[in-house]
């Protein structure tokens, strides 16, 4: 189990201009030989948008780009024709596949928090595609057969034990509350990454919700 603390992510976005980022893995000006990705998970980004501010159009490709919000609304759209908007709860994937342009914005009068997940695929190429689950249940995890991998959304009660799917690459990041793991205790913006999981147990020491990739 590696655990990497919150405090140890590398900054980015551009304060200025109302965004704050927090990166777990390699990311553009902080490139880490070292930190490239895990299993299939090649970025766990932590975003802040205040309230008007936001990523103008960009391109991705050859990724599969995975969304939970923590609080507030993020305002999508595409280049595939695509516009929504994502709240708490709600999970949204966009496939950049062949390539795919975006804009992500906040467009309410509150901050709005969230984290994004970039996933490799496991064959480059086809066609983009979007897809957004409404109020997505613990019991009902989120698959993404593209990357081989699955989102377990757990949100616990002070004292409540869940188990951690066992995988060969497990990736548990803790949204809010903390959590113990192991002999390991894990705040908000934590995060653990486990090899060849197996019998590991999450115990709440607060109220707490943690997102848990199950990568083949």
């Amino acid at each position: 189990m590696d655990v990497r603390r919150a405090d140890e992510r590398y900054p980015g976005g551009d304060e200025a201009a109302g965004i704050a980022s927090r990166h777990a893995f390699s990311f553009g000006p902080h490139y880490d030989p070292d930190n490239l990705r895990f299993g299939a998970l090649l970025a766990c980004n932590e975003e802040r948008l205040e309230p008007g501010a936001g990523f103008d159009e960009h391109p991705h490709s050859h990724t599969e780009i995975v969304t939970w919000v923590v609080e507030g609304e993020l305002t999508h759209r595409d280049s595939a024709g695509h516009e929504t908007v994502v709240r708490a709860g709600d999970v949204q994937r966009l496939s950049a596949a062949g390539g795919v342009r975006h804009v992500e914005r906040n467009d309410a009068a509150v901050p709005l928090t969230f984290v994004q997940m970039w996933l490799a695929p496991r064959e480059p190429g086809g066609d983009p595609a979007y897809e957004i689950v409404r109020g997505i249940a613990d019991s009902t995890p989120y698959a993404v057969p593209e990357a081989a991998a699955m989102l377990h959304v757990r949100r616990l009660a002070a004292g409540e034990r869940t188990a951690v799917p066992d995988g060969a690459y497990v990736y548990v990041h803790v949204v809010r509350g903390e959590v113990r793991l192991g002999d390991e205790e894990l705040g908000a913006g934590d995060a653990a990454r486990v090899t060849d999981a197996e019998g590991v147990d999450a115990v709440a020491v607060t109220r707490a919700e943690v997102l848990l990739w199950e990568m083949a």
